[in-house]
């Protein structure tokens, strides 16, 4: 392995009205609220200087235009490994509320009932891990999906499990890339502003 190897650009959708307000968003298929379209829209500058073997996209709205107005429509792939976390029971309700029962819970620790847990979702993250680097061309590729995969997916990534998606925060329409350091998985960028990003 080199540095030189394929990165993985991770791209969290815009804001929806459920992620401002911290309702987990699972299946339910929400659009962006118009200032999560503007920020969607800033994407597009910072991405098309990058050349992308692959672009990869959530099957639902709220990451499909993202991708769009980013200016990466025209290459999207639906994948359905990077769909957000079942949250089973806990769709549409906030972690507060989860813990007026479970005082300790979290997604990463207790999982979600009649959902996934994070062994679960670490599978669905080491196959899309798989199909991006396997993904022919030459060039990075981008991910678009949501906040709670792109964590674990990042946990995953370096070895952590899902479960080490706790360890890192993710905003709207930020931009994260995967790498190397000398040969090993790595961080490249996390949880950037919409602001102009070189090769790295």
């Amino acid at each position: 392995m080199s540095d030189s190897q394929r990165q993985l650009w991770l791209l969290r959708h815009g804001a929806t009205e459920w992620a401002l307000n911290g309702r987990h968003t699972g299946s339910t298929d929400l659009p962006l609220l118009p200032e999560g379209e503007q920020e969607a829209a800033a994407l597009a500058p910072i991405l098309a200087k990058q050349a992308f073997a692959a672009v990869f996209s959530s099957p639902l709205q709220r990451a499909r235009r993202t991708c769009e107005l980013a200016g990466l429509g025209a290459q999207m792939q639906l994948q359905r490994d990077i769909l957000e976390w079942d949250y089973g029971d806990y769709e549409g309700i906030t972690t507060p509320q989860i813990r007026e029962t479970i005082a300790d819970w979290t997604v990463w620790t207790h999982g979600c009932p009649n959902g996934e847990n994070a062994e679960q979702v670490q599978a669905r993250c080491e196959t899309a891990i798989g199909k991006a680097l396997a993904a022919p061309g030459e060039g990075d590729v981008a991910l678009f999906a949501h906040g709670h995969i792109l964590r674990a997916l990042t946990g995953t990534w370096l070895g952590l499990g899902a479960s080490g998606g706790s360890l890192f925060k993710l905003g709207t329409a930020s931009v994260s890339v995967l790498g190397w350091e000398r040969g090993k998985r790595a961080i490249s960028r996390w949880n950037a502003p919409t602001q102009p990003l070189e090769r790295f």
